[in-house]
């Protein structure tokens, strides 16, 4: 096969002309080809508006085409696709996976697949069920601890803008994709260089997994908390789980911790149960909330709101003179802020939206980047401590309910309360109340996020625009702890297996779900 990089279609041009682009970039005749792929799409915007493609070719005689056609962007290419690992008898005592976000989800559809039938425990609900409690809480402000933005089905990604951008290269990632696509998810994210499922859709994926895992012989227990560890010798034992009919101990030998980085929780307990972890760096700020017509402009210029165009988006970042770095995280195009707590009398926010981004709004996080050394101590836990002491001083001031606060941009640099929107209506679920941050968030966060709006304006032209929202606050970016886990991928207790995101080895829904199969790729070979 031959890669061919760099095909470029105006927005007027249709994608059928790319079989005869492909053809002039091999110098071949038309017959030579005998296939023509999409691997990639992208949009260039730096000069003008236009649509760039990797293709992958299939013609005859390759080598003598590779050799005739000169072509820099031409390469021949051969990937290995992912396998999962060869059949399993199922154990005696059968692994068990604790939590059903991307990490936890592909780790037992590993197993599943290879014959383990796993156990897989999830404190929150099935994604129905959940979708009504997340709705009646953005209504009312009544909170479920249990089934919330954080905990259930699917995890934090169920209800988010279901990026799947990673930093990262995997033959597992395709693999991903592959599952998704077969689930229900939309095809284009084969190819999107900015592939997203959108909540809406991950939804319907949601279930049809749940149904493969079912028909595999998964056993998935909703509703079910790990509370304690059970170990004989430094070898896991068994499991404590709270269930809906109360406590019981599940016998098991090799479990899987695929946490959520909201489990709080479980993160005290395991760190009472002598299970080695460490701190690590986060970032915390807002969530930053324009016209989505706004966006577009700065982006496409003259071709805003043509409608071959996504709703644009952006990715900015800046180092300052402090020595902190800020950055835009999870921007959601068309979308909306909304409440994402799990815990009473905590606010926090984060962003969601639509396969079709068609929401009149753009947001995304504006963070600041946090070291260990801006936590109240040194121990594992002290950074679970620092974003409590924000969501509590922004649950403060939004005045209960879970309003979140917010600020005009214009306001927040004139260290001013502002009384209430301009031109950018936020769409924060329950709602805002409008304050000034200054008085809600430390002063080093506040002049860091003061500092950068000014230079990523000149990156992104109306970044900073006066009528702007601030909205805080948002604390979940990332896990602030790891739970130490060797080369063989186990705890120091053995057949403990640390996974995916909450555990501190991933970042994102691609990165979790690709963490979750190499750990299901490590129990499987113990078996």
């Amino acid at each position: 096969m031959l890669q061919i990089e760099r095909v470029k279609l105006e927005l007027d041009q249709e994608e059928g002309l790319l079989r005869q682009k492909a053809v002039a970039a091999l110098r071949v005749p038309e017959g030579e080809l005998l296939s023509v792929q999409v691997l990639r799409r992208a949009i260039d915007a730096r000069d003008g508006v236009r649509f760039v493609y990797t293709l992958r070719a299939e013609v005859k005689n390759e080598k003598n085409v590779l050799r005739r056609c000169k072509n820099k962007n031409v390469s021949p290419v051969s990937e290995t696709p992912y396998r999962l690992p060869a059949p399993v008898s199922p154990p005696e005592r059968p692994p068990v996976v604790v939590g059903a976000g991307p990490g936890g989800l592909f780790c037992a559809l590993a197993l599943a697949r290879c014959g383990a039938r796993p156990i897989l425990i999830e404190r929150g609900r099935d994604v129905e069920r959940r979708r009504r409690d997340v709705e009646r809480f953005w209504e009312t402000g009544r909170l479920d601890g249990e089934s919330n933005v954080q905990f259930g089905e699917g995890g934090a990604g169920a209800f988010s803008d279901g990026k799947l951008n990673t930093g990262t290269r995997d033959t597992r990632h395709r693999f991903i994709l592959e599952t998704l696509v077969s689930h229900g998810a939309p095809e284009s994210i084969l190819y999107d260089a900015r592939p997203h499922v959108g909540t809406d859709y991950l939804r319907r994926v949601l279930v049809s997994m749940r149904r493969e895992l079912e028909a595999l012989g998964c056993e998935i227990r909703f509703g079910h908390r790990l509370t304690g560890l059970e170990t004989a010798n430094g070898v896991m034992a068994a499991l404590d789980i709270m269930g809906p009919e109360g406590p019981y101990r599940l016998p098991a030998e090799n479990a899987v911790l695929a946490l959520g980085n909201s489990a709080r929780d479980t993160f005290a307990m395991l760190h009472a149960a002598g299970v080695p972890m460490e701190p690590k760096p986060l970032a915390v700020g807002v969530r930053i909330e324009h016209r989505q017509a706004d966006i577009d402009l700065a982006r496409y210029r003259a071709l805003a709101g043509h409608p071959r165009l996504p709703a644009a988006s952006y990715k900015l970042s800046c180092h300052l003179e402090n020595g902190r770095g800020v950055f835009s995280f999870c921007v959601c195009p068309g979308g909306e802020v909304v409440a994402a707590a799990s815990e009473p009398d905590r606010v926090v926010t984060n962003g969601m939206s639509c396969y079709a981004r068609s929401g009149s709004n753009c947001n995304g996080g504006l963070l600041v980047g946090v070291t260990p050394a801006d936590f109240p101590d040194s121990g594992p836990l002290a950074g679970i401590a620092f974003q409590r002491e924000l969501e509590e001083r922004a649950y403060a001031a939004g005045g209960g309910g879970f309003l979140a606060p917010a600020q005009r941009v214009e306001d927040f640099l004139l260290r001013r309360a502002s009384a209430g929107p301009g031109s950018v209506l936020p769409t924060c679920r329950p709602g805002v109340t409008w304050s000034n941050l200054w008085e809600v968030l430390p002063e080093w966060l506040c002049r860091s996020l003061a500092d950068a709006l000014p230079v990523l304006d000149r990156k992104v032209r109306g970044y900073a625009a006066p009528d702007a929202v601030l909205t805080a606050v948002e604390t979940r970016s990332s896990c602030p702890l790891r739970i130490l886990r060797g080369e063989d991928g186990q705890s120091a207790f053995r057949g403990l297996w640390p996974c995916g995101e909450g555990a501190g080895y991933a970042g994102g829904i691609l990165s979790a779900a690709a963490d979750g199969l190499r750990t299901a790729e490590k129990v499987l070979a113990g078996m």
